[in-house]
């Protein structure tokens, strides 16, 4: 696993968010992003990618998380959202719902990935930040177990496809609940393996 980056705390410019997402790959369900201004003084082990931790861990360091971190926010955009705009710009749309749901404003905003959403403030994209940036990865994590709940809550009203086991994702599995049953209404007519499924029916 790659060092991860020890930010500056005393340099000019404040505050530091990360900001990550989770559920752009899936078939079904709102993509979701957080923010998280971790709080120096109360320092918390073992962050790391949410990708790389088990679903325990995840939830536990998401419990620390939310108890420890000066401040964090989660947002999402919408099944809806994300067909209308396409994923990359509802991802984008959700990573500033995120940052401007934050109680505390940030000064400076590190985002995983390769692009940017449209900030009010100074934002810098770090290719695979979620394992080297700490605020990352803690928002990687947000961002996961917050997704992984929503679709615990998906597979109780639609349990015909799967939900809890796939997280949405398209598997061999999923793929076969689309043909048997047609589409719920979670899952994004976007998506070209949606779209071909309901085009056959």
């Amino acid at each position: 696993m790659p060092e991860q980056r020890t930010l500056d705390w005393g340099a000019p410019g404040g505050l530091v968010a990360g900001v990550d997402e989770a559920g752009r790959g899936p078939l079904a369900g709102p993509v979701v992003a957080a923010a998280v201004i971790l709080d120096p003084a109360r320092p918390i082990a073992g962050l790391a990618d949410s990708k790389a931790l088990s679903p325990a861990r995840r939830e536990a360091l998401f419990a620390l998380v939310r108890e420890r971190a000066l401040c964090c926010s989660v947002a999402e955009a919408s099944v809806e959202e994300i067909d209308r705009l396409n994923i990359l710009q509802a991802t984008l749309l959700a990573m500033r719902r995120a940052v401007e749901g934050l109680a505390v404003p940030p000064a400076r905003v590190l985002v995983d990935g390769n692009r940017l959403p449209p900030l009010a403030v100074p934002a810098e994209a770090i290719v695979k930040g979620d394992a080297r940036v700490a605020a990352i990865s803690a928002a990687s994590i947000l961002a996961k177990v917050t997704r992984d709940r929503w679709c615990a809550g998906l597979h109780a009203r639609y349990p015909l496809y799967g939900f809890e086991r796939h997280k949405g994702y398209g598997t061999a599995e999923h793929l076969a609940a689309l043909r048997a049953h047609g589409a719920c209404p979670e899952h994004r007519r976007s998506f070209a393996p949606v779209a071909q499924v309901l085009e056959a029916l």
